[in-house]
């Protein structure tokens, strides 16, 4: 008994260094994709509000996975990150606006990120743009065929829309079982009741758990990566009076500046290991 005791733990032992090795050859090389000269100045300097590694390590990303992320917008922040960091042995769906959508909004930024794509194939050439315009357009990937799923800011958005939980079942379905949810967004003030078209662009985080929850979601994880105890979230134009939006121009500028991006919720979901959709 006691010769297999040792064994295994000599066993476990030998098998530490191992996986301390892929954590840190999966830093190095999610480091190095945002170091890459493909990432354009203005989004590297919001890194310091952003922790792109600091963020993705806490979601699970790996260099060998698949890859969901939701809206990644016309200039693709995290799609300077992802793509590359993928390019080799994992796989990266975007979820990007409808080319076709009614909205000129929707139209120029849709256009801008697949002429972005096309402007730099040899990072960008595997990246598989997929279409989510709820209610109707929400194929973001197979079904079962994520091993993680993102979104960055874009809850306010489906909740203006009356979306959000449309979307965060499309995510569930795109999962694979054990796949993961990985949230950012906008975070409102703890225990005030939420506008739920969250027209300030803030969002209660108990809100976006039970959201989570209610389409099947379990919470796995939350982390203060990316709070910032210095926004007040009281602000005329909501959140876009922040950086980088500075939606109050001249004035109140450098207050704004000095409180920089906003306080944002860090949380990650877990489709259950035995879910069979």
């Amino acid at each position: 008994m006691k010769s297999a005791v040792c064994a295994a733990l000599l066993l476990l032992v030998s098998l530490f260094p191992a996986v301390q090795a892929a954590d840190d050859d999966t830093r190095v090389a999610l480091e190095a994709a945002v170091a890459g000269n493909n990432r354009s100045a203005q989004n590297r300097a919001r890194d310091i509000y952003r922790h792109p590694v600091q963020t993705l390590l806490f979601f699970g990303i790996r260099p060998d996975i698949t890859v969901v992320e939701l809206y990644p917008g016309g200039g693709g922040w995290y799609t300077e990150v992802l793509a590359p960091f993928l390019h080799d042995h994992g796989t990266y769906y975007s979820a990007s606006y409808d080319p076709e959508s009614s909205s000129d909004y929707y139209r120029k930024n849709a256009k801008a990120y697949l002429d972005k794509l096309a402007a730099d194939p040899a990072t960008y050439g595997n990246v598989k743009v997929t279409v989510l315009a709820p209610p109707d357009k929400v194929d973001i990937a197979p079904a079962g065929s994520a091993d993680l799923v993102l979104t960055f800011r874009n809850i306010h958005n489906w909740m203006d829309q009356g979306q959000a939980e449309t979307v965060f079942a499309a995510a569930y379905r795109a999962l694979k079982p054990g796949g993961v949810f990985g949230v950012e967004e906008h975070r409102g003030k703890p225990g005030s009741v939420q506008d739920p078209k969250a027209d300030s662009g803030y969002v209660n985080e108990d809100y976006v758990i039970e959201l989570a929850k209610k389409v099947g979601f379990e919470l796995a994880a939350r982390s203060e990566i990316n709070a910032n105890p210095d926004d007040t979230k009281d602000y005329p134009d909501g959140v876009w009076d922040l950086p980088p939006s500075l939606r109050a121009g001249e004035t109140d500028k450098a207050k704004y500046l000095a409180i920089g991006e906003s306080d944002r919720m860090t949380l990650k979901f877990v489709k259950p290991a035995a879910a069979t959709k």
